[in-house]
C-alpha cells in the first residue's frame, strides 16, 4: 500500500502578474523564478504573464504541500521544469528540498492550467510509508 497524500492547490490572477511585471520588471523575474523558467515564459520575445502566473500557482501550491508556515524559502528553491516527452515537474533545491526531505515526501506530481484571466495549479505528494505500518 502507497503512503499518504497531501494536495496543495492554488489559483492566480493573470493579471496580478502582469502588475508585477510591468511594476518591478527584471527585479520581479529574477526573484520568483528561476533563469529557465523566466526563458521558458517567453512569448513573442516578452514575458507572459500567462505561463508565469501557471509557474507561481504551482510555486504557491509546492509550498502549501511543504507546509510552510514561518520557515523562508526562496521561490527559486520550487522549479517547474518543462520536458519534451511528457508534463511539466517540480525540481526542488535548497530549503524547499529539505523540507520536503523532512516531511517524508518521496514524489510530487504537479498539474497545471492556464486561462486568459486564471492559472490554477495542484500538487500531489506522496508520502513515504511509515516503517511499522
Amino acid at each position: 500500500m502507497s503512503g499518504d497524500l497531501r494536495l496543495g492547490l492554488d489559483l492566480v490572477r493573470t493579471g496580478t502578474v502582469r502588475d508585477a511585471l510591468v511594476a518591478h520588471g527584471r527585479r520581479y523575474l529574477e526573484r520568483v523564478f528561476t533563469a529557465t523558467e523566466a526563458a521558458d515564459s517567453l512569448a513573442g520575445g516578452r514575458p507572459s504573464p500567462r505561463l508565469l502566473a501557471m509557474r507561481f500557482a504551482a510555486k504557491e501550491a509546492t509550498l502549501k504541500v511543504l507546509q510552510v508556515d514561518e520557515e523562508a524559502v526562496p521561490w527559486t528553491d520550487v522549479e517547474v521544469a518543462l520536458t519534451a516527452a511528457g508534463p511539466p515537474t517540480l525540481v526542488l533545491r535548497g530549503r524547499a528540498a529539505e523540507l520536503a526531505r523532512r516531511a517524508g515526501i518521496c514524489s510530487l506530481s504537479l498539474a497545471l492550467h492556464g486561462a486568459r484571466d486564471q492559472a490554477a495549479a495542484l500538487v500531489v505528494a506522496e508520502m513515504r510509508q511509515a516503517a511499522d505500518s
